[in-house]
């Protein structure tokens, strides 16, 4: 199979470089820089990209590499920091850029004439984020590409097939990004692109089929997109070796348990146990505002039933989770940032009872997860379901957690959802749910003042959850989802909607 390394430097969009590799139908593997040596590299693989990283390639501590890599005759790409370590390492010259740095959308000119360039107008928007550039080419490198403040926005050896572009084409605002690394793919390393998701699912199978022979599976199944594909997945893999341990922590939308039981049961004819742990998850809950803290004690309270689960039915080896890339990435992975600790990410804790967790999604984006749902056979009104958050209702719910603000915020929630399907728009945002504030307002019904809560309404647009873009829901399809939830559900006075786009705001409220 033809593979692409991604070689991480410890740049934020390395597995959306491999995502955008594998939208061309060719896989993309991502390492660490320092996890895999250059004699590794030329016999698995047909090209690699060097990612960006937050660092100068002239300071000591920051990620360098064997530069025989340049002599393994494979095409290279390398992008922003990438670009800056290839001319570094085939000895040209990085200065800080002072007073040209630049930041967002960059007009720049090409060289069409260039093969990773080929198609493209000579002028377009690209998307730059750097304080170096490269000052003096490498033997060999000519310019094929510049902006107004930086004289080298892309260089190439075409003879040793080595490219470098100081810009992200991996991102969408980059004007011809797809199609620059649809050259770099297709015209310089020769791809063929017939790598699919049927593939993955091929190759997951026989991976665990293999790892996990002879072994007692549980899998954390809350009945959402992830944890389903998940859970399908293994069970082709290792058949009546997984039990699936269905958590109904009372936090789950309206009728929701149910549901999951049913398919899953007899749809899918899979050993399945449904814990109701409602009454569990909430006292400890009751005891918190803070949402990190919620998340914290969703992620250890999961890991303690199924603790308790696999207690009962003897020891279990391995647990499987639902975790997705977008998780690891909010989590904090490496040296990123943490922006919010997922229940089954950085909500682990320090000790469990298992052997091993098994993630099949972790390298996963949501639009590739759905397409390996569909190729295992998940029918389509499971595999396109809203996403759910693990910690569901918990972390829409802003302050402390009770039963009665669950209550209140699943009927609100049923009658957003309801709307949205009534008016044929169900598909139409990647994701859209209700909030329950902790703020309370004035209001007046039958003449009477009333004082309830605030509920916000959100819907989403995006393709990756990396990036969203709040959605155009038609005004009188909000104000019938208005209407219903302040004459339906009790000590509710007022309805607003989020307008807010991710960044700077996150999909989820907390």
């Amino acid at each position: 199979m033809e593979k692409i390394l991604v070689l991480d430097f410890g740049g934020q969009y390395d597995q959306l470089i491999a995502r955008r590799v594998r939208e061309h139908h060719v896989f993309a593997e991502v390492l660490p820089y320092d996890k895999i040596a250059v004699d590794e590299i030329a016999s698995q693989y047909c090209g690699v990209i060097f990612t960006g990283g937050p660092n100068s390639v002239y300071d000591p501590a920051s990620p360098h590499y064997d530069p025989k890599i340049l002599t393994l005759g494979l095409p290279i790409l390398g992008i922003c920091y990438g670009d800056q370590l290839m001319a570094y390492m085939a000895g040209g010259e990085i200065r800080s850029a002072e007073n040209s740095s630049e930041f967002g959308k960059i007009e720049v000119t090409v060289n069409a004439s260039s093969p990773l360039f080929a198609g493209l107008p000579e002028k377009s928007v690209c998307w730059m984020s750097h304080n170096d550039f490269v000052a003096e080419l490498p033997k060999g490198f000519s310019t094929i590409a510049t902006t107004e403040k930086c004289p080298c926005a892309a260089m190439s050896d075409e003879g040793r097939r080595l490219f470098g572009v100081q810009f992200h084409p991996e991102v969408t605002h980059t004007e011809y990004g797809k199609q620059m690394l649809a050259n770099f793919l297709f015209r310089i390393c020769g791809c063929k692109g017939d790598w699919n998701m049927e593939d993955f699912v091929a190759q997951s199978v026989e991976k665990y089929r293999r790892e996990l022979a002879g072994k007692r599976v549980l899998c954390a199944l809350s009945g959402g997109v992830d944890s389903s594909v998940a859970a399908v997945l293994l069970h082709r893999a290792i058949g009546d070796n997984l039990t699936c341990v269905f958590v109904d922590h009372g936090l789950l939308r309206k009728n929701e348990g149910d549901m999951v039981e049913e398919i899953f049961r007899r749809q899918f004819n899979m050993k399945l146990i449904r814990v109701n742990a409602e009454e569990r998850f909430l006292s400890r809950l009751s005891q918190t505002s803070d949402p990190e803290t919620k998340r914290k004690i969703i992620g250890e309270e999961f890991i303690r039933v199924f603790e308790d689960v696999g207690k009962e039915l003897g020891k279990m080896d391995i647990l499987v989770q639902g975790t997705i890339y977008p998780d690891v990435i909010e989590s904090g992975k490496g040296d990123a940032s943490t922006i919010k600790s997922h229940h089954n990410v950085g909500g682990l804790p320090d000790v469990i009872d298992f052997e091993r967790i098994v993630e099949p999604l972790r390298d996963l984006f949501k639009d590739e997860v759905r397409a390996t749902g569909l190729a295992l056979g998940i029918p389509k009104e499971l595999v396109f379901r809203q996403p759910f958050p693990g910690p569901g209702l918990a972390i829409r719910i802003i302050g402390k957690v009770t039963k009665d603000k669950a209550d209140t915020l699943r009927e609100v929630d049923a009658i957003f959802r309801e709307e949205l399907a009534n008016a044929g728009l169900e598909q139409l945002p990647a994701q859209y749910f209700a909030v329950l504030t902790d703020t309370r307002s004035v209001g007046v019904m039958g003449d009477a003042r009333t004082y309830g809560y605030t509920v916000a309404l959100r819907a989403v647009t995006t393709d990756d959850f990396m990036t969203a873009d709040w959605a155009r829901i038609p005004y009188p399809v909000l104000e019938r989802a208005s209407n219903r939830i302040t004459n339906e559900v009790r000590n509710i006075s007022r309805v607003t909607y989020d307008i807010t786009s991710k960044p700077p705001a996150t999909v989820e409220w907390e």
